[in-house]
């Protein structure tokens, strides 16, 4: 799958500078992908596109859908150019951060302004074929999807469990009525995931014409407030009463006493199996259809999972469940012959998942600010013991910036052995390029690099700080800041060695 040594950045669009206080698939995106391809880069790797709520910390990976996207990446700018709105409605914007994302005041000025395109769109749009075609084709999710969210609004019920039985149970007659009484905010929702569909293709067309691929992300969970555990019951390990009776985690390990408790429900594999995955089969093809390579989050959990009674506070007492795996991917391949997957195995990963992903040809991860432990000889994310199909990170979204760890979390051991391995002197100011240069020089084929790396950044950049509630996901780009004397060394190293 992995065919020339090659390069790219990790840079999630809400993450990218913008008029409107959020990272989007407008003007910003587009400028983005000219620099990826100034700075000679393939690959340009994002976290998942999925609708965020913000009592779940706005976390892309914490989800009401497997399919629908985030509607606060709509470009306003977008939708001027093509009429939907006025060139003053994007020009009285409130006072946002620029440097983070507000959330709450950004859903509050884009909110309105998308309702203001629907009512334009379908007052006075002459030509609608293009947004009735996209409801046909995606009508699989977007039916329940758009339901969900109206009924959502419409009960002011968070947990679905607890609506009126005939739309909890989904008989036809509650859904048929349902569908006629909301009628016009189920219309909104389903115009908003065009919108947001239309302008996300547009942009990976555009990347396409320039060389650049996109890496994207599938979270292995689902919430349980999700238009899928509602609409698809059976796909998940549901009780009598609709509720999750076992629930997702990992065991403990050297990082956790009591591991870790995700509370997500889990799949119900016997009848994933009983169905030829069809439920699986159609997210799999979603995403191939969205982006170049996905990366299976948690890819440990299709081979085996960790399942935890929903009563327990922790995660020690559960308990490895295998999936059928082989059956699984079988199924996936007569689909998908050349399956465009990366392995997320990092952390706990058991010899038959290194078995299936080297019998499959799934390439995996190796990050490098795993490698300077005490087993740093034999480590394997060691930059000399890379194999070549794989892809090297400096570091991930789960993880500090280069310069921040070296200088918040990385010992005084650790920072001699850095030294030691690149065999000169370190510091704060230079050990993100040093790490860089030294991952571009892996045999693997394919390195990637945190956008905050390639900037020096220190920790106030952060994405992400896993089990931590609040403050994630926040950070952005300002105007700028990735300027041409950034992209100049990026092009010159990536050159270098080999990876344009």
């Amino acid at each position: 799958m992995l065919q020339k040594r090659s390069s790219g950045l990790l840079l999630h669009i809400t993450s990218l500078p913008s008029a409107h206080g959020i990272g989007d698939l407008g003007p910003e995106a587009y400028r983005f992908a000219d620099q990826l391809t100034e700075a000679k880069q393939s690959y340009w790797q994002i976290l998942p596109l999925s609708p965020i709520e913000e009592g779940l910390g706005n976390s892309p990976y914490s989800s009401a859908s497997a399919f629908a996207g985030n509607i606060l990446m709509i470009s306003m700018e977008r939708l001027a150019e093509e009429r939907m709105l006025d060139a003053a409605d994007i020009l009285s914007t409130p006072k946002l951060p620029r440097g983070k994302v507000d959330y709450a005041a950004v859903r509050k000025f884009k909110e309105p302004l998308l309702d203001k395109a629907f009512d334009r769109f379908f007052f006075e749009a002459a030509d609608r074929h293009a947004y009735q075609a996209f409801c046909h084709e995606h009508a699989y999710w977007l039916e329940d999807y758009a339901l969900f969210e109206a009924l959502t609004r419409h009960t002011g019920i968070y947990d679905w469990s607890q609506w009126p039985e005939p739309i909890r149970d989904r008989t036809a007659a509650g859904l048929a009525g349902y569908r006629d009484k909301l009628s016009a905010e189920i219309e909104r929702v389903k115009f908003r995931q065009w919108l947001f569909l239309k302008q996300w293709f547009e942009l990976k067309a555009y990347c396409l014409q320039k060389g650049i691929q996109f890496v994207g992300d599938l979270p292995i969970y689902l919430n349980y407030h999700s238009a899928d555990v509602w609409s698809h019951p059976r796909v998940f390990k549901l009780d009598g009463k609709h509720k999750a009776f076992v629930v997702s985690g990992v065991p403990p390990d050297y990082f956790s006493e009591t591991g870790q408790l995700w509370g997500n429900p889990v799949y119900n594999w016997d009848y994933l199996k009983e169905t030829g995955y069809e439920w699986w089969l159609r997210r799999v093809s979603y995403n191939i259809h969205l982006f170049n390579l996905v990366r299976f989050d948690h890819f440990i959990g299709l081979v085996a999972f960790w399942e935890v009674d929903a009563k327990e506070k922790t995660a020690i007492n559960g308990r490895w469940v295998d999936v059928p795996t082989e059956d699984f991917f079988a199924t996936m391949f007569r689909h998908h012959p050349h399956l465009p997957i990366i392995a997320e195995d990092l952390g706990i990963v058991t010899p038959a998942v290194r078995n299936f992903m080297r019998d499959n040809g799934f390439p995996g991860m190796k990050v490098l600010l795993f490698a300077f432990g005490d087993d740093m000889p034999h480590n394997p994310y060691s930059v000399h013991n890379h194999v070549e199909h794989c892809i090297a990170y400096t570091g991930t979204h789960d993880n500090n910036t280069t310069r921040g760890w070296y200088s918040k979390d990385a010992d005084a051991a650790t920072r001699q052995r850095v030294a030691d391995y690149l065999g000169q002197s370190v510091n704060e100011k230079n050990i993100a390029w040093q790490l860089i240069r030294l991952t571009m020089q892996s045999v693997a084929k394919v390195t990637i690099f945190p956008v905050q790396d390639v900037l020096g950044l220190d920790e106030k950049a952060r994405v992400n700080v896993p089990g931590k509630a609040d403050e994630n996901w926040a950070w952005r780009l300002q105007p700028g800041q990735f300027d041409d004397g950034s992209v100049q060394r990026l092009a010159e190293l990536t050159q270098l060695y080999g990876r344009e």
